[in-house]
C-alpha cells in the first residue's frame, strides 16, 4: 500500500482523537507485515491498542516513528494538544499478536505507565535465539508496573513446538513480589517454572480472580497445596496440558466454592473422584474434562450435583458410553437443566441411544458436537432433526459438529433441508458421507438456508464466526 504525504495529513486530523484502535488482518504469510501502512498513524491519546499481526522490530521502534507523525501535526486543524512524551502515556490497554516476544520488547511497553492490561502472544517460526527472546530479566522489568491487573503471556505452538526457555522460578518470583494488584494472569509455555514459581503468583496476588496456564510440565499439585491459607478467591481456572495435575488440585480449587470456570483439558490424571466435589459447587457454569479418566459413574455423581453448568466438555473420555450420557440428564440435578453446550467428540462408546437421550431431554442444547463417533447411524440425526417432536419447549440447534461420523449414510442428507433443523447456523459435516451428494447438493442448502456455514474441512464448531480460519482438529 501508498500512501502519500497528504494523507498523512487527513489522517492525522481524523484519528487524533481516537481512543481505542483495534486492528485485525487476515495473513498468513511468514515474516510479512501487512499492518507496516499503520504504524504511523497512532495517535497518543490512545487508551487501548490491539494489532495482529505487528512485527516486534515495529512496537519498539514505535517512539520514533511518532515523530514522523508528528511532523504532520502543525498542519493539522486541531484543537486538543498531543502530549510531546513518550509514546503510550496515555494507553491503558495493550494487545499484540507477534513474531517473537523478547526482553527488549518488554522493556519498551514499560514505557507504558498507565498500562492496566497487557496481553502478548507470539508464534515463531523457529526457536528464537537466546538473545533474542523473553528471559526471566525481561518478565522482572514489569514489576515496576503497580497498576497491572491483567497480563497475558502466549507463546502459541501454531509454527513450531516452542517454549520459554529463559523464564525460570526466580524472574516468577520477583514479578509475582511486586505485581500484586494482579487480578488476571495467563501464561503459556513457561517451560521451566516449576510449582515453586506458579505457587509465588497464587500466593502473592490477593486479588486474582483468573488464572490460566497451559504446557506448564513442571507445575503439580504442589503448587495449589494449602490454598485456602490465602486470601485470592479464584473464579476461573484454566489447567491445559498440564500433565501432572490430578484430582488434589482440583478439590483445593473447588473447597473455596465460587469457582465459576474450570477447564482440566488434556489433565489425564483427572478421575471420577474429583466429581464429588466439583457436583457441590453452586456458581460453576463451564467444565472441561476432555482427556479425563472419568466413567459413567462420574457422570452420574455430576448429574446429581448442584452447578449450573452450561458448558460441558467431555471429548476423549474414553470411559464414558451412552449410559453416562443419561445418568447426566436424568440424574435430577441442575445440569439437566441447564446444559446448553456438550461435547462428545472422539468417544466410541456414544451411539444412537446417547443421542436420543439428549434429543429428548437435552431440552436447552443449541450446540452439539459429536465428531469422530462412529457408532451413531442415522436414527441419531432423526431424532435431532425431529427433536421438536419429542419436547416442544426444547430450544433449537445451533451448532453441530458430525465431522467424520462413519455411521451416516447419504440418504440422511435429506435431514439437512427444510422443514428440518429450522436453527442451525453451522453444521460440520466433513469426512462423511453427507457430502458425497457433491457440491449441487450443498448448493441447494445453502440457497435455502443463507444463514448457514456448512464446514467440510474438520474445524472446531464456528470456525467462519467473526476473523477466524479454518483450523484441522
Amino acid at each position: 500500500m501508498v500512501v502519500y504525504a497528504w494523507r498523512y495529513q487527513f489522517l492525522a486530523q481524523i484519528i487524533i482523537l481516537i481512543l481505542s484502535l483495534s486492528i485485525k488482518i487476515r495473513w498468513r504469510g511468514v515474516g510479512a507485515n501487512p499492518l507496516q501502512p499503520f504504524r504511523f498513524f497512532l495517535p497518543k491519546t490512545l487508551k487501548s491498542i490491539k494489532l495482529q499481526p505487528v512485527l516486534e522490530e515495529d512496537v519498539i521502534h514505535f517512539t520514533s516513528l511518532n515523530d514522523a507523525f508528528r511532523n504532520y501535526l502543525p498542519t493539522a486543524n486541531v484543537s486538543t494538544p498531543v502530549s510531546k512524551s513518550s509514546f503510550g502515556f496515555a494507553l491503558q490497554r495493550l494487545s499484540l499478536v507477534l513474531d517473537v516476544i523478547s526482553d527488549q520488547l518488554i522493556v519498551v511497553i514499560g514505557i507504558c505507565d498507565n498500562l492496566v492490561e497487557l496481553d502478548l502472544e507470539d508464534r515463531p517460526i523457529q526457536e528464537p535465539l537466546p538473545n533474542h527472546d523473553l528471559t526471566s530479566v525481561g518478565l522482572m522489568s514489569l514489576a515496576s508496573n503497580f497498576r497491572l491487573k491483567g497480563l497475558s503471556l502466549v507463546r502459541s505452538r501454531q509454527n513450531c513446538q516452542v517454549s520459554f526457555k529463559g523464564v525460570d522460578d526466580m524472574g516468577m518470583f520477583v514479578f509475582s513480589k511486586y505485581c500484586t494488584t494482579l487480578e488476571s494472569v495467563r501464561l503459556y509455555g513457561f517451560s521451566r517454572v516449576s510449582d515453586a514459581g506458579y505457587a509465588s503468583v497464587l500466593q502473592s496476588c490477593q486479588n486474582l480472580k483468573k488464572f490460566e496456564v497451559r504446557n506448564a510440565f513442571l507445575m503439580s499439585d504442589l503448587a495449589f497445596v494449602d490454598l485456602t491459607r490465602f486470601s485470592c478467591s479464584l473464579v476461573e481456572v484454566k489447567l491445559l496440558s498440564c500433565c501432572l495435575i490430578t484430582c488434589e488440585t482440583v478439590n483445593q480449587l473447588t473447597s473455596s466454592g465460587v469457582l465459576e470456570v474450570l477447564d482440566l483439558y488434556g489433565c489425564r490424571s483427572i478421575a471420577d473422584s474429583c466429581l464429588i466435589s466439583i457436583a457441590s459447587l453452586h456458581s460453576l457454569t463451564m467444565l472441561n474434562l476432555s482427556g479425563a479418566d472419568i466413567s459413567d459413574y462420574g457422570l452420574s455423581v455430576l448429574g446429581k450435583g448442584n452447578p449450573p453448568i452450561t458448558h460441558l466438555c467431555l471429548r476423549n473420555c474414553k470411559g464414558v458410553t451412552d449410559e453416562g450420557v443419561l445418568l447426566l440428564f436424568l440424574g435430577g440435578g441442575t445440569i439437566g437443566k441447564t446444559l446448553s453446550s456438550l461435547d462428545l467428540g472422539h468417544i466410541p462408546g456414544i451411539s444412537d441411544k446417547a443421542v436420543l437421550t439428549i434429543a429428548v431431554a437435552g431440552t436447552e442444547i443449541t450446540e452439539l458436537c459429536l465428531r469422530y463417533c462412529s457408532s451413531m447411524t442415522n436414527s441419531s440425526l432423526e431424532a435431532l432433526a425431529t427433536r421438536k417432536q419429542y419436547r416442544d419447549d426444547c430450544k433449537l440447534l445451533r451448532r453441530l459438529d458430525l465431522f467424520n461420523c462413519k455411521g451416516l449414510s447419504a440418504d440422511s442428507f435429506r435431514l439437512l433441508k427444510r422443514p428440518f433443523f429450522p436453527g442451525l447456523h453451522w453444521l460440520g459435516m466433513g469426512n462423511t458421507r453427507l457430502n458425497s451428494k457433491g457440491c449441487p447438493a450443498l448448493s441447494e442448502i445453502g440457497y435455502e438456508r443463507p444463514w448457514l456455514m456448512i464446514c467440510l474441512d474438520g474445524c472446531e464448531m464456528g470456525c467462519h464466526d467473526g476473523w477466524q480460519f479454518h483450523r484441522a482438529p
